[in-house]
């Protein structure tokens, strides 16, 4: 999990390594991140990053995995700099009203011209931002889910609307064991895209996203006994850079 504070009151994004996959086909559905941060931007110079910069101060640039990132080169008003994710949508009302009506959130901004809504939960959380593209929703095979925490007592209640609605549940609320730490309930779902949302139970998810400070040590010393170039070696694959 990599982001810039605390998963209580940050967005994060969780990175998987999967064994025996060395590519990815990437899809039309995640659009990209936009991240406020001047140093970002100072960052991905210093390191000769490939930027464009698509109007004054705002910056496009690609992880090595082709996900897209767009940099605005100015200091973030709120403590989180990760301003919002832009999903791809088929149909930008049909999605709005799912995320919306169903799902409470609140609708910030709307451009008709340029198919986009803005939603969120609250003013200062990261924001989602739908996209509509003219077409299918295309999820290639790299495709992950978005993931928001609230009360565990609210699970059920959303479980119980998407049956009614006749919307679709990819899993059904369960609870998941975490050997020596908490156990969390979840409910996965989809819109009208298939876009997947986990909804989680908050009060083990606080347990299970505390910060561990020495997680960049672990990290590094999991990279160092990594293996997996043997692996790749034995089936007479290219292991993937990045």
């Amino acid at each position: 999990m990599v982001g810039y504070g605390p998963e209580d009151n940050h967005f994060v994004a969780e990175l998987t390594y999967n064994y025996g996959v060395g590519d990815y086909r990437l899809g039309n559905d995640f659009l990209g991140m936009t991240v406020v941060s001047s140093q970002a931007v100072r960052n991905a110079q210093k390191l000769q990053w490939p930027l464009k910069e698509i109007s004054a101060g705002v910056y496009e640039t690609e992880a090595p995995g082709g996900y897209k990132f767009c940099l605005q080169d100015k200091d973030s008003p709120k403590e989180d700099p990760v301003l919002k994710v832009t999903l791809a949508v088929s149909s930008l009302q049909k999605s709005v009203d799912y995320w919306s009506k169903l799902l409470g959130m609140k609708v910030y901004e709307e451009d008709e011209g340029k198919q986009k809504t803005l939603l969120g939960y609250a003013d200062d959380q990261c924001k989602l931002e739908l996209q509509g593209v003219g077409g299918a929703v295309d999820h290639g095979t790299a495709f992950g889910r978005i993931a928001f925490s609230c009360p565990k007592e609210e699970l059920p209640g959303i479980e119980a609307l998407m049956k009614k609605e006749g919307q679709k549940i990819l899993t059904p609320l369960v609870s998941l064991d975490t050997p020596g730490k908490a156990t969390v309930q979840v409910v996965i779902l989809a819109d009208p895209d298939g876009h997947e949302i986990c909804f989680v139970g908050d009060e083990a998810f606080q347990e299970l996203s505390r910060v561990d400070p020495s997680g960049g040590k672990l990290l590094d010393e999991a990279m160092a006994a990594d293996k997996s170039h043997e692996w790749f070696a034995k089936c007479n694959i290219q292991k993937p850079s990045a």
